[in-house]
């Protein structure tokens, strides 16, 4: 009677118990580190989003001395005496804004709502939570709330570029007198750098990779050899 005798597993399922532990803690920690840049790029969002200096100007009396300081930020415009003195006042109407402030609002306060909706997602789709059981949908969350900051990245990177070209194109031109000219204001380095975190997070949650199939063990089998002794 002829029996099957296993003859071979495939190299990558023998050594597989032994580093797919490693290679999901590495997953993991690259996971949390992603989610954690993301979310600091979200704040960063937050905040220039309500702090008033994406534009700068200063008056400098004859003296050299700055008499005052006038900040512009997205829903108001602060003005600094030289005696560090600061009054705030809120823009009366939106059409007062130029255009590149206009589209920052817009395009920020979408940015900071597609960041709740990634921030969420993430944890949801993050490896030590226990939120999604199924391995594979756990991992297409994850990426799906990496694309979701990638896209509020540029959400923020477009209105702050947008803004600093102005800001140049302004201070280079001729015919404009010195007090009209405006200087970067820290508002526009820090939606920058939160940009770019937004960017590094989104990627890394991007490369959340589905589980391969484990359990598959495709065994190969060979015929045993036949006995040539007959048993009664």
């Amino acid at each position: 009677m002829t029996k099957l005798l296993p003859c071979s597993v495939p190299f990558s399922h023998s050594i597989s118990p032994y580093y797919q532990g490693s290679i999901r803690m590495v997953s993991a920690g690259l996971q949390m580190l992603g989610i954690a840049l993301a979310i600091t790029g979200w704040l960063g969002s937050i905040i220039i989003c309500i702090l008033p200096m994406w534009k700068v100007t200063a008056f400098i009396g004859a003296n050299i001395i700055t008499a005052q300081v006038i900040w512009e930020g997205l829903w108001m415009n602060c003005v600094t005496q030289s005696t560090g003195q600061m009054q705030c006042k809120v823009y009366d109407s939106l059409l007062a804004l130029p255009q590149d402030l206009q589209a920052a609002r817009a395009l920020i306060i979408i940015a900071v709502i597609a960041g709740v909706f990634a921030i969420l997602l993430g944890i949801g789709g993050g490896k030590c939570t226990n939120f999604v059981d199924d391995e594979s949908l756990k991992a297409k969350v994850a990426i799906a709330s990496g694309v979701i900051f990638l896209i509020a990245s540029l959400l923020v990177l477009v209105p702050v570029c947008w803004s600093a070209q102005t800001i140049i194109q302004d201070f280079y031109n001729p015919l404009l007198i010195e007090a009209q000219r405006r200087e970067l204001g820290a508002s526009l380095y820090i939606g920058w750098g939160s940009a770019g975190l937004m960017i590094l997070g989104g990627a890394l949650l991007c490369s959340s990779c589905p589980p391969s199939d484990e359990n598959n063990y495709d065994v190969k089998y060979s015929k045993a050899a036949a006995s040539s002794k007959a048993y009664v």
